[in-house]
């Protein structure tokens, strides 16, 4: 496949049994996060490392990761371009048992993107989920979703609506099939300024981190190149069809390969041998 660079040696992790696709779910109620952007480059990183990948979109109104990849479609078809493609289904609240029906698929990695919103399947996909991928703009604006702080010492005072949330989705998960959900949050938009700011709210995450039990990771920067991506369905992964590709690019891709290696994917035993060779 043509297109997608490879980040083979990134999605291993530690062993685990099969239980059908491994389910990665995109999480957060507040837009802006970057959420979509996110679910598209991981997928297409695990696609390009010779993994099968489906992709759900279950916000059937905003519909942006459908529209991201659909836009890849076009822009390959229209200039020509052996670009990787990925199937995408767009579902809406009510439409569960298609949810179940496409985890139980033939493939190797369900990447699903939840609506910017408290819905009914939003929660049925955590609550299937393997991954929980929740990106965050760091801003203690964005920290409300998963907790509060004090405003004079900025200390967790207790966990927001959206934990108590996911608590209980990965207690369903436990009863539904013994499973476990490793909730990864990742500091999107990370700038150069605000160090303060940038501390502050790293230690505030890490507090509510030994509370309610996830990991924290690093996301993608903030840069202009996300934005200029989206119309012609590209990725970092496609430097190759960028003319006015620069080391930023090269830097941002190095970004995303700390990105999907942080995530701890236990997927090592599905990559196929051609593929990381």
């Amino acid at each position: 496949m043509e297109g997608t660079g490879k980040l083979t040696g990134d999605v291993a992790g530690n062993a685990k049994g099969p239980r059908g696709p491994h389910v990665i779910v995109l999480g957060n109620e507040k837009g802006g996060s970057g959420k979509s952007t996110t679910a598209v480059h991981i997928a297409l990183a695990l696609a390009g490392a010779g993994l099968r990948v489906t992709v759900a979109d279950l916000d059937h109104r905003q519909r942006s990761t459908a529209r991201y990849l659909e836009n890849r479609a076009a822009w390959a078809q229209r200039h020509g371009l052996r670009l990787l493609q990925l199937p995408v289904t767009v579902m809406d609240d009510g439409q569960t048992d298609a949810l179940d029906a496409l985890i139980g698929g033939d493939v190797d990695v369900v990447v699903i993107d939840t609506p910017g919103r408290d819905s009914d399947i939003g929660r049925a996909a955590i609550a299937r989920a393997d991954t929980l991928v929740t990106p965050i703009n760091d801003s203690f604006i964005d920290f409300d979703l998963l907790g509060q702080v004090d405003p004079d010492n900025f200390r967790v005072t207790k966990p927001s609506f959206y934990s108590e949330l996911v608590w209980k989705a990965r207690q369903q998960r436990a009863r539904a099939d013994g499973g476990t959900v490793d909730w990864v949050v990742l500091r999107n938009r990370l700038s150069s300024l605000e160090a303060r700011n940038r501390k502050r709210v790293g230690s505030a995450l890490d507090e509510l981190s030994k509370r309610i039990g996830f990991r924290v990771a690093p996301g993608l920067s903030e840069r202009v190149i996300y934005r200029e991506l989206f119309p012609r369905g590209l990725t970092l992964l496609d430097i190759a069809h960028l003319k006015e590709a620069s080391l930023s690019h090269v830097a941002a891709r190095a970004e995303l390969r700390d990105l999907i290696a942080a995530l701890q994917l236990p997927l090592a035993d599905r990559v196929p041998r051609e593929a990381a060779a």
